[in-house]
């Protein structure tokens, strides 16, 4: 799958590497330069992925590619019993931590590391999980997402907030000039690592968007399957049960 070769510093090492040393580099400046170059939306979308959830009142969450935790602090909203972050970048999720004792949910929230391919918890552990941002990061996509099928309880849900690619050709050229000009330039301001927003606009591109990725759920016995997109095609909200 051409999504699964995009890496952030085509080095020989395998892809998760590369990321979490990208995420590493770049975790200080994370949360100011998600905020800066979302414009803030990026936190309604999340608000929105966890409206989805709220009839089934889940109990034990996951939250997978956690970083510094904002959609598992989302997530507390719906007062589970638990919820568990994992990410790849012990850098990211060390200023995760540090957010989880300021505003007091680190007996509910606990960050772990652990990719979405090869995480192991026993079958049918959680009642909602959720991937924001993440899911274009991962090394092997279909086994990834068939991981989190099988940590799924029965009727579980999983929902995914991701970019896509908007629909409309004015917004689309908008949208392509910002992720391909704008952000690499100011990530390049922020942060040192001037590789890791270039690797932002190459792993869009090359992302399965909206109605592929819903057929590659299918394909894996997600039921129930469905994407929504949100602010004029920016990022999509998928969904999926088991």
């Amino acid at each position: 799958m051409k999504h699964d070769s995009v890496t952030p510093y085509n080095t020989q090492d395998e892809k998760k590497e590369q990321v979490a040393l990208m995420f590493d580099n770049i975790a200080k400046r994370y949360d100011l330069l998600n905020s800066i170059l979302s414009l803030g939306i990026h936190r309604g979308w999340r608000k929105r992925c966890v409206k989805l959830l709220k009839d089934k009142q889940p109990k034990k969450i996951l939250d997978v590619a956690t970083g510094t935790g904002d959609f598992a602090i989302e997530c507390a909203k719906l007062n589970p019993e638990s919820i568990i972050g994992i990410d790849i970048s012990d850098g990211m999720m060390k200023y995760g931590r540090e957010k989880l004792k300021v505003l007091k949910l680190d007996s509910i929230i606990s960050l772990k590391n652990g990719n979405a391919e090869t995480i192991f918890f026993p079958d049918n552990s959680f009642d909602a999980i959720v991937v924001g941002f993440g899911v274009r990061n991962f090394q092997n996509l279909n086994a990834g997402l068939s991981n989190l099928h099988r940590m799924l309880k029965p009727g579980g849900q999983l929902v995914v907030l991701e970019f896509s690619y908007p629909r409309n050709a004015f917004i689309k050229g908008f949208y392509n000039f910002y992720f391909s000009k704008v952000t690499p330039f100011i990530g390049k301001i922020f942060s040192k690592d001037t590789r890791a927003y270039t690797y932002l606009t190459e792993s869009v591109k090359a992302f399965p968007h909206n109605e592929k990725f819903i057929e590659i759920l299918n394909s894996l016995k997600y039921k129930n399957t469905s994407f929504e997109l949100v602010s004029f095609g920016i990022a999509a909200i998928y969904s999926g049960e088991k």
